[in-house]
């Protein structure tokens, strides 16, 4: 049996020393000796399978964290009773931070940690031991498992993970109210030593306001603090670990506390006594004046009531509360009349909409104010007894018949005369006329209530004194009925008998209307009367009391080919009074009637089919070939107009031809206008690139005219075509496009040289032409032209054609014409 023998060395805070820590296991007997009174054992080093007796007690090695020393920190030894200390034991070490915090040395067994330590990352290290023979690298002994704990020292100072804070507190607290409770945290050890027992201190604040040590429960340390007086306070909290002791670390936070409001306040009036003018003419609910009270408290807690507690017995006043601003809006209810009441004196009162009763007792929670209004005298319209008057008068009535009366009397202490008038915009057919100083209205022509049955006028008083003061009144005049209209029938009746019809059979039931409105009602009578045509031995009339009649057959068998058509008068007369009636006659027509009583052919329909002979089915076979027949004529007319008109492409239609002539040479270099210069430049380049070169005559050459000499100095063509161009320049009516200029004079320092033939020799051309002819038949009239078929120049003959401008007594220039 065999066992490890481990020193600690254990640093303190206290007392630094050193220690050795042994853990003995059964020892194990050689490894390579013979066993006694027998063969050797199998297994490792010639010991048998027998178990060996173990019984380890691993204690925890202990290291300090933060270790800031040069050498490795030495940690402890593992030593094995199989090492005999001649260097055949290795010691090995594995597990967390092996090797790379931890190291052992594989001779002696010392353990070492080569790094600085930090508990609150790692706070212990599982590591595995094991001796191995250093030859055979076989263990001599089974791994073992042993922690390394990282021993906390005080290196965190207490932190507040949610500061700041902030928190509010009712005004008025009493001491000890609870406010907020702050916590800290330290990241050390709390199972060993004091490191992370932290105590809280108020730094800022007091005292207004304590900390719990232990807790960091805030609390009010001052009673009834006024939010009037001071609204915020900032507090500074301290949290310090090692239990406050000296040398421990601290963290600060801060609280901010806010008190909230609450109702403590009364409000009051700025002033007390108010003051304002008021005219009597302002209008119903207008604004007369405004007061203000002011409360020192916030949002619900500033609500406040007005009312009005004396001086206003008629209500003629009403306050009320503005929501936004808090004043006190007083509002006119009834008229104001100076004449009446010169002045008003109220007394307003103001309190608190809501009101805390545990502040009852500090005083009500009220004030009160005077208003004093003064109304202001103006001059008044007139003013009707009425704003509505009604009035009825009988539609039978006679123009000039008198209908009622208005009254308007000057409210001032004038008491200026009135002047009675109709707003003709609401009498625009004057039915009415009023008299301008008695007020009496009359009609001025017949009423009909069946036209007009309500008159709704507006009369008009202006003051004589000063006409512009205008007041008005609304008339309502009704139209009484008179019985002057007589009954007739309510529609047009259709009626209809079928040939089959039987005795006492109701055709048809009828009714009347009447334009008048008897108090009473309606009632109508009806009867039959006697055409003298015997259409009452046909049928007969029966009244059914409630102001319809029934007409009924009074025999059977009737035939359309004797007699289509019968006409019965009937008479129908009101109840009056006086009694009115009138006739209507009916028209009862003939028909031949289905089994159900549905008419089929009434009347004149059947006599014209007759005197066709003609069927109803003959008829409409005739209109659907009238049909047929004109819609094959619109198609045979469709068909022959796209024939003598055929579809073209708008693009064959839109066929331009624009043919442009110029007949300006331009005036070279010096007219910037005419022409563009680059072209002709290009033009003399390529001319001398080509003469620097062979010419060929293989290919077909672009026709280049030969250049002329330079220009002569012509004295009168200049000053000819000079005058000609000033002219156009000076004339501001000549347009600027479609102009033809003749000039003879290209003008002077123009790149291009002369453009004109006029200075062409008579001689013959330098170019020689003769190989046109071998170009073949396209090119045949150019060889006639420019060809030396004869031996004799052709230059002169075939120059360019001229136009000859004469001149009195002088020469006859040429002019090359230029397409």
């Amino acid at each position: 049996c065999w066992g490890f023998c481990v020193g600690l060395v254990l640093l303190s805070l206290w007392s630094p020393c050193y220690g050795e820590l042994t853990l003995n296991s059964v020892p194990l007997a050689p490894a390579r000796g013979p066993s006694r009174g027998g063969p050797p054992r199998q297994g490792g080093y010639g010991w048998g399978p027998a178990r060996s007796r173990r019984s380890w007690v691993w204690n925890q090695f202990f290291v300090l964290e933060e270790y800031t020393g040069d050498e490795p920190l030495y940690v402890g030894k593992l030593h094995s009773d199989m090492d005999r200390g001649d260097g055949q034991v290795t010691y090995v070490l594995s597990g967390e931070g092996a090797p790379s915090i931890f190291t052992i040395d594989p001779n002696t067994g010392d353990i070492h940690a080569t790094k600085r330590l930090d508990r609150e990352a790692q706070a212990y290290y599982t590591l595995r031991a094991q001796a191995r023979d250093r030859a055979s690298a076989r263990p001599v002994e089974p791994e073992s498992q042993f922690v390394v704990k990282v021993q906390d020292i005080n290196d965190n100072e207490p932190r507040f993970l949610d500061g700041p804070y902030a928190a509010s507190v009712p005004e008025m607290s009493p001491m000890g109210t609870s406010v907020v409770t702050v916590v800290a945290t330290d990241a050390d050890d709390p199972t060993y030593g004091n490191s992370a027992r932290v105590v809280y201190s108020i730094l800022q604040g007091q005292p207004y306001f304590s900390v719990e040590p232990k807790t960091g429960l805030i609390r009010t340390a001052l009673a009834d603090m006024d939010r009037e007086s001071r609204d915020q306070y900032l507090l500074v909290i301290q949290a310090k670990d090692m239990v406050g002791q000296m040398g421990g670390l601290s963290g600060t936070t801060s609280v901010t506390v806010t008190l909230s409001d609450v109702n403590d306040n009364p409000p009051h009036f700025y002033r007390k006594s108010y003051q304002y003018l008021v005219p009597e003419s302002a209008p119903l609910a207008s604004l007369v004046a405004k007061v203000k009270a002011v409360d020192s408290d916030l949002g619900s807690n500033a609500d406040v009531d007005y009312s009005i507690l004396d001086g206003d017995p008629l209500g003629m006043f009403r306050i009320v509360t503005d929501r936004e601003t808090q004043e006190g809006l007083l509002t006119l209810q009834k008229v104001l009349d100076y004449e009446a009441r010169p002045s008003y004196t109220l007394t307003v009162e103001v309190t608190n909409r809501y009101v805390d009763p545990r502040f009852v007792a500090l005083g009500p929670f009220s004030d009160r104010a005077t208003v004093r209004l003064l109304v202001k005298n103006v001059d008044e319209p007139p003013v009707f007894s009425s704003d509505l008057a009604k009035m009825a008068v009988s539609e039978a009535v006679d123009v000039g018949t008198s209908v009622g009366r208005v009254s308007a009397l000057d409210p001032d202490s004038t008491n200026s005369p009135v002047r009675y008038s109709i707003d003709r915009n609401t009498d625009l057919e004057r039915y009415f006329h009023i008299d301008g100083s008695t007020g009496e209205l009359r009609t001025a022509r017949l009423l009909d209530r069946e036209l007009v049955s309500l008159h709704n006028i507006t009369v008009t008083a202006s003051e004589s004194l000063d006409p512009s003061q205008v007041g008005t009144s609304v008339v309502l005049i009704s139209v009484t009925d008179v019985n002057d209209n007589a009954p007739a029938f309510a529609i047009d009746y259709q009626p209809f008998v079928c040939e089959n019809a039987r005795s006492g059979q109701v055709i048809e039931t009828i009714s009347a209307v009447d334009r008048d409105e008897p108090q009473t009602g309606h009632r109508f009578l009806f009867s039959l009367l006697s055409p003298g045509d015997g259409a009452t031995a046909n049928f007969t009339l029966r009244d059914n009391q409630d102001n319809t009649a029934s007409v009924l057959t009074r025999r059977a068998g009737f035939l359309r080919r004797e007699r289509p058509l019968h006409l019965l008068p009937v008479l129908i007369s009101d109840a009056g009074p006086p009694a009115l009636s009138s006739t209507g006659t009916l028209s009862v027509r003939v028909c031949a009637c289905d089994a159900d009583g549905g008419r089929s052919l009434c009347g004149e329909e059947s006599s014209l089919l007759r005197a066709a002979g003609l069927s109803p089915a003959a008829l409409l076979s005739i209109l659907a070939c009238l049909l047929l027949l004109l819609g094959l004529g619109l198609l045979v007319a469709t068909a022959r107009r796209r024939r003598r008109n055929p579809f073209t492409l708008d693009d064959d239609r839109d066929v331009r031809e624009n043919i442009v002539r110029y007949d300006d040479e331009g005036g070279g270099e010096e007219d910037t206008e005419a022409f563009d210069m680059a072209a002709l430049r290009h033009l003399n380049a390529t001319r001398d690139g080509e003469g620097a070169g062979t010419r060929r005559y293989d290919n077909a050459p672009e026709l280049l005219p030969p250049p002329p000499p330079p220009a002569p100095d012509n004295t009168v063509f200049r000053e000819f075509i000079l005058s000609r161009l000033l002219e156009a320049d000076l004339d501001s009516a000549a347009p600027p496009y479609d102009s033809l200029q003749t000039y003879a004079f290209e003008g002077s320092g123009s790149a291009a040289e002369s453009l004109s033939s006029l200075e062409s020799p008579s001689s013959e051309s330098e170019h020689a032409y003769d190989f046109l002819t071998e170009w073949g038949a396209d090119f045949g009239k150019l060889a006639d032209l420019y060809g030396h078929s004869d031996g004799r120049s052709s230059k002169t003959d075939l120059r360019s054609p001229r136009l000859v401008v004469g001149e009195p007594g002088g020469a006859e220039p040429t002019v090359p014409l230029r397409r």
